[in-house]
């Protein structure tokens, strides 16, 4: 049975509602990451780290037609964590 345009479009907003959630709960650990390179005298910036987190991702996908996607999507992820990781650094200069 295919599934009308509202029921795919419900589908998607369920996708969404959890998507929603897992980023509010990345931007928090995020933070904890934060506090706690500031405690070690780290820079937010490790590039080491974000290559292997975009290879490793991208190894995780079923469809490898998705690769350049799903690296465009950590690439901005993590971009957005690095940018919540510099105000909690900032705040505490």
């Amino acid at each position: 049975m295919t599934r009308t345009l509202d029921e795919a479009r419900q589908a998607l907003d369920a996708v969404d509602r959890k998507m929603v959630a897992l980023f509010e709960e990345r931007m928090q650990v995020s933070r904890e990451i934060a506090r706690i390179k500031r405690a070690m005298g780290k820079d937010v910036l490790d590039a080491s780290r974000e290559a292997q987190v975009l290879e490793s991702r991208t190894a995780m996908l079923s469809d490898a037609a998705l690769s350049d996607a799903v690296k465009e999507l950590y690439a901005t992820v993590m971009r957005l964590s690095r940018e919540e990781q510099r105000k909690v650094m900032a705040e505490h200069d």
